[in-house]
């Protein structure tokens, strides 16, 4: 193992590094890839039978858990689950809403990394590991980016492209960031951020409300290009214009909100060696 070169007085001095964790705490990626970190993957979803078998098949086999958050579905929703992934996790909602759904998903994950994706079908799970390999490589939290160099979209209509937009500026300016897509749901982070984000909304708006305390609390926010397909079946409960003031009210009530501190990296699994092998 080579040794960490440092400085003291101007002489370079060296120090072993610290060791690796064992091979058995990595999770086979590819023949040439593996991560330390556990993964979750939440997915709420409300009547969505007919699609989750598109977007169960395009999560990653090396994912450690799916935790499956039921909005009271009246349809096969849960049993379709259970029979793709015999070991998901269901977790029946309570409340109602996206941010009141993903609130219940995260408390229930036991990893150490957190994917949030759709069920309709318009996120691709097979990105996932762009979302993991930003987190082992130093951020905090990680949002996709339909507007990144190879992202996209095949389902933003004109007056969500141009809300999208408004608002995204809007919180670049007030919250000093340099976001490229505010509203988008497919993100990620560290679980040990869950007090810092501290979910308390109902609605789609919830997205914004991760973004920005994300911000405020000084995590290191990383975007990385990701790619919105169409819905498969059904219709989504998404109004542009509702929804849009519901996300502009967040961001000027957030302004007033005092940011919570992130909290340190664990002893236990240090920076160094966190990550890809």
């Amino acid at each position: 193992m080579s040794p960490e070169i440092t400085k003291h007085n101007g002489k370079a001095q060296k120090s072993p590094l610290r060791s690796m964790p064992p091979p058995s705490s990595f999770t086979p990626v590819t023949p040439h890839l593996a991560i330390s970190p556990t993964v979750s993957v939440v997915v709420p979803a409300m009547n969505e039978a007919e699609n989750l078998p598109h977007v169960f098949a395009t999560i990653p086999q090396w994912v450690d858990e799916i935790v499956l958050v039921d909005g009271n579905s009246v349809d096969d929703t849960v049993a379709v689950a259970k029979r793709l992934r015999p070991n998901v996790k269901i977790v029946t909602q309570t409340g109602k809403g996206k941010g009141d759904a993903l609130s219940a998903g995260f408390a229930a994950c036991t990893s150490d990394i957190i994917v949030m994706i759709d069920a309709d079908g318009s996120t691709d799970g097979r990105e996932i590991i762009s979302f993991v390999g930003a987190l082992v490589t130093g951020a905090d939290f990680v949002k996709g980016s339909r507007y990144a160099a190879g992202g996209g979209s095949d389902d933003l209509t004109l007056n969500r492209r141009l809300g999208n937009k408004v608002l995204t500026g809007i919180v670049n300016v007030m919250y000093k960031t340099s976001y490229t897509d505010l509203c988008y749901g497919y993100n990620a982070f560290w679980a040990r951020h869950l007090d810092v984000l501290d979910l308390d909304c109902d609605g789609f708006e919830v997205e914004t409300l991760m973004n920005v305390r994300a911000a405020k609390a000084g995590l290191k926010v990383h975007e990385v290009p990701s790619h919105e397909r169409n819905r498969i079946h059904g219709e989504s409960n998404l109004r542009a214009v509702r929804d849009g003031f519901r996300v502009l009210k967040t961001i000027l009530k957030e302004w007033r909100r005092q940011p919570s501190d992130p909290q340190p990296e664990p002893t236990a699994t240090p920076a160094a060696d966190r990550g890809v092998a």
